[in-house]
């Protein structure tokens, strides 16, 4: 007999967004859980219609609370081993008998990290200094792992699930990947598909939330008009629907300011993306097919074309003659390419923007251009310049929440391709290693994964 599942209500998603996802099938349990009464993370349908079902809420909140409590108590570990930045420059320090970060709110939980994926933000950071926190400080973006402690709030996440966390707030070292337990807040976690394994599932979160985020807010995409299958939310919509000041200043302008509503893209514009085969760049490329925006990939086309194809764009174009590349652009949107995503830097963001229609005289449509690293200076005119606003993903739960049910459907019904990976040795330790071949470009393209040691 299938079981069914409620719909899970979000705790993020208020009633102004009317947005419900279904969640994914829990996975069976093992054949020794079956023994007890079997808790599933979604209610089964009443099995005793004279209960009041409000009451049966109120019992499996407190129920949920206790299991959080005791899921605490369980869990007995209180030092764990992580790798510390002592200073720009310098190379991370394996470092032991660090205390297990502490959860600060009812929403967060503890989770066993197992795969780290690595990010070229990882070593840009020290080399250059960009962004670092007070330091020392423990680093990484991207893991996947099992929850240990869930949260005590009523949650779609119990112990023992499988998940993936993303990990923009880089100032809460409690968050970060570089360790053997990280903190993570229930709106940036994602449940894995039970086909799909934590070594494949770690290297996507910053890159699909990179990419809906460029294409949600900065040029509007609305994903909500998508398939049954594919349906996505509407995040723009979702972010404006906030009071401006629940968004930390350096992104407000971004989110509510950035694109006008007539401007946004529609399904049949044309995009380009400059650096389709990075990992943000291969996200983009398969949401915006979703929306039914056509594609225009700008890429290695012997090193890459095969694999942009099979993500769904519509056109190559060979990056290596870059003044051949911008004519095909211009000649394939006859001179008026509105929408564009860089994610190599500023030289092809600038690129990019000379392909892009110029504003006429009279015309309130401007061109917009996004810039996952740089955009373009001085600005070109007649064409908006957007940085992504990433911490709208864990400032604003609603956004956050919304994309990780969004990635969860994706995931089960298998319609987005997770990056080709190479698998670094030596856990925790090997990570340095692995980052040197980020930096020498010994591994370009492929994502590295680091699977830490039991």
């Amino acid at each position: 007999m299938s079981v069914q599942h409620e719909v899970y209500r979000s705790q993020s998603l208020g009633p102004a967004h009317e947005q419900t996802f279904t969640p994914p099938k829990t996975p069976p349990c093992a054949e020794k859980e079956l023994k007890t009464k079997i808790v599933h993370p979604w209610p089964e349908p009443e099995t005793e219609p004279e209960e009041d079902f409000s009451k049966r809420r109120k019992i499996d909140t407190a129920l949920d609370v206790v299991r959080a409590e005791a899921d605490a108590e369980t869990f007995n570990v209180t030092h764990q081993e992580v790798l510390l930045l002592h200073a720009a420059k310098e190379r991370y320090a394996h470092t032991k008998e660090q205390p297990i970060p502490a959860l600060n709110n009812d929403r967060e939980m503890l989770v066993r990290v197992e795969v780290v994926g690595l990010n070229p933000i990882d070593w840009k950071a020290p080399d250059f200094g960009w962004g670092l926190p007070a330091l020392p400080c423990i680093a990484g973006r991207d893991l996947a792992g099992t929850v240990v402690i869930a949260p005590k709030l009523k949650s779609r996440f119990r112990e023992g699930d499988r998940v993936m966390s993303i990990s923009t707030d880089y100032r809460d070292n409690r968050k970060a990947a570089y360790q053997q337990y990280s903190v993570v807040s229930d709106y940036n976690a994602c449940r894995l598909a039970p086909h799909l394994s934590a070594i494949d599932a770690a290297p996507i979160g910053v890159a699909f939330v990179a990419a809906a985020l460029a294409l949600g807010i900065c040029i509007g995409v609305d994903f909500l008009g998508t398939n049954d299958k594919a349906r996505g939310p509407d995040i723009l919509r979702a972010v404006r629907s906030l009071a401006r000041d629940a968004l930390p200043k350096d992104i407000q302008a971004e989110c509510f300011d950035g694109i006008k509503e007539e401007e946004r893209a529609k399904p049949g514009d044309w995009i380009a993306i400059w650096g389709g085969s990075s990992a943000t760049g291969c996200c983009a490329v398969q949401l915006a097919k979703f929306a039914g925006l056509k594609v225009i990939a700008v890429v290695d086309v012997a090193r890459s074309g095969e694999r942009m194809l099979k993500y769904g764009a519509d056109l190559l174009v060979d990056r290596l003659d870059t003044d051949r590349a911008i004519a095909i652009v211009k000649g394939i949107t006859k001179g008026k390419l509105r929408f564009a995503l860089d994610t190599v830097g500023r030289p092809t963001a600038t690129l990019l923007a000379q392909a892009m229609q110029p504003s006429l005289e009279g015309e309130t449509k401007r061109a917009h251009l996004v810039g996952l690293v740089a955009v373009p200076k001085p600005p070109i005119d007649g064409v908006a310049s957007h940085s992504v606003p990433i911490k709208s993903f864990h400032e604003a739960p609603q956004v956050g929440e919304s994309l990780m049910l969004w990635l969860e459907k994706l995931f089960e019904n298998k319609l987005i391709n997770t990056p080709d990976i190479v698998v670094a040795d030596g856990g925790l330790e090997g990570i340095n290693a692995a980052l040197d071949r980020l930096r020498d470009g010994s591994v370009n393209g492929p994502r590295l994964v680091v699977p830490l040691k039991a």
